[in-house]
């Protein structure tokens, strides 16, 4: 008979147990801008993933209460950002509640579609919102790319156990 490891207890599902497994997960840092009433608005994302090749699509959660979620529940069209491993600061910048996100020392430009497009990432897109999809306290925003650049030089940002990260040889 094979001895069974174990697992410890098992607990019952709470923002806190998805919280505990996520910081288990490593996942790559974006940041995701869009235009809004009053100015450029964006945030620190590390949900964002590829949903479909054919058209090119991906996909991003926000929640309802965050500061940019009235742009973005408006917004024709959002910039995605990949964040390179230089960037621990821009990261933190626009994951920080009241931050001057837009504000020096970030470094930024209007580009297509007026979207906010930031500096020395590794790679950005803009893309065209299809939909916006009610999920709990967030929403999962589908979006369409339309054009990007991934001219950018260095290795990705990574989140992992509440930190920011490079990658390790």
């Amino acid at each position: 008979m094979t001895a069974t490891p174990d697992l410890g207890a098992p607990r019952l599902a709470s923002p806190d147990l998805l919280r505990s497994v996520f910081r288990q997960h490593a996942a790559g840092v974006a940041v995701i801008t869009a235009s809004g009433d009053a100015g450029p608005v964006g945030f620190t994302a590390t949900s964002l993933a590829s949903v479909s090749a054919e058209p090119p699509m991906l996909s991003f959660g926000i929640g309802t209460g965050a500061s940019s979620w009235p742009a973005i529940s408006r917004a024709d069209h959002v910039g995605i950002h990949i964040l390179g491993d230089h960037q621990e600061e821009l990261a933190a910048t626009f994951a920080r509640s009241g931050a001057d996100r837009f504000g020096a020392p970030t470094a930024w430009r209007e580009g297509p579609e007026r979207v906010p497009v930031l500096d020395d990432v590794l790679a950005w897109l803009v893309c065209r919102v299809v939909a916006r999809v009610p999920a709990g306290d967030h929403r999962v925003v589908l979006a369409e790319v339309r054009l990007g650049d991934t001219a950018g030089a260095g290795r990705p940002l990574l989140y992992h156990q509440g930190r920011f990260n490079g990658l390790r040889d």
